[in-house]
């Protein structure tokens, strides 16, 4: 029989251990304007970049004082030419020195009742310098492989850095990797060499966010569709192993509007999480380790 890490088990009791029923507590709530229906939060070297689905895509920057955002008069929009490109950003896959993603869901019919979900390859660096898409987008690829939905995060697995994302509706739910390299050339995901692992998860994910330290996906929820806060840890190594997730815990607030993305600060214990909601749309939450 395999035995385990025995250092792996610890860290893995330690942050169960700290993760409690009475974490995810919702601190102070505030309203951030100007992103129209906020679709995620990403956190990169000291700076908070959000958004959403204005009239065009739209990602605004800002720092982190004290208990509140200060927007740094920085607005990027996803356009080329003022021609909207990714009207419905559904996630940011960042990591230094390997490509950027950002996902988007593409409306097929007046109902919003069929959608197709695509990943854009940009260059980053470019889009932070121009403020728009024009110049900056390398590849447009169809999440073919998907099932409902992408939400793409970068996540490491055995030394190896992948582009994860999952789905949204609530029938045959997965967590995908794909290969990134590959990835940022192709026309679909379901192209050979594209897909590394994947594993079945629980329904409603809007977003992802990886604690690379730790080896733990956040899971992103709704506890219903559209509707009330879920964040589930899960045990990215042993969830793909298992080809099921593997939940270390979940967390529940008594939120009823729209969860749409979560990230933690650089102070571990700290979270900012963001809705859909025009109003009250950015939460601060305290997960106190030791209380």
């Amino acid at each position: 029989m395999k035995t385990l890490n025995p250092i792996l088990v610890l860290i893995v009791m330690f942050f169960v251990g700290r993760y409690n029923n009475r974490d995810g507590k919702i601190t102070k709530t505030i309203t951030v304007d100007s992103l129209g229906a906020c679709q995620g939060i990403s956190y990169q070297n000291g700076r908070y970049f959000l958004y959403g689905d204005r009239e065009v895509g739209v990602m605004r920057g800002y720092k982190l004082q004290k208990d509140s955002l200060i927007y740094q008069h920085q607005e990027y929009r996803f356009t080329i030419k003022g021609e909207n490109i990714i009207k419905h950003p559904t996630g940011i896959a960042y990591h230094k020195g390997l490509p950027t993603f950002v996902g988007n869901s593409v409306k097929q019919n007046a109902e919003g009742t069929v959608w197709k979900a695509v990943i854009n390859c940009i260059n980053w660096q470019g889009f932070l310098k121009t403020k728009t898409l024009d110049g900056n987008l390398f590849k447009t690829i169809e999440d073919d492989a998907c099932i409902q939905g992408t939400r793409p995060e970068y996540v490491n697995y055995k030394g190896k850095w992948f582009v994860a994302t999952a789905d949204y509706g609530n029938k045959a739910n997965e967590v995908r990797l794909y290969n990134p390299a590959a990835l940022s050339k192709a026309n679909k995901t379901s192209e050979k060499g594209i897909l590394f692992k994947k594993f079945t998860c629980s329904p409603w994910v809007q977003n992802l966010h990886y604690i690379a330290d730790k080896g733990i996906l956040v899971l992103i929820q709704n506890q219903i569709e559209g509707r009330k806060w879920r964040l589930t840890f899960v045990d990215l190594e042993k969830s793909i192993i298992k080809g099921q997730e593997v939940v270390l815990n979940v967390i529940d607030t008594d939120k009823a509007d729209e969860l749409e993305g979560f990230t933690f600060t650089n102070k571990t214990e700290k979270g900012i999480a963001v809705s859909s909601s025009r109003k009250n749309n950015v939460s601060f939450m305290d997960f106190g380790f030791g209380g």
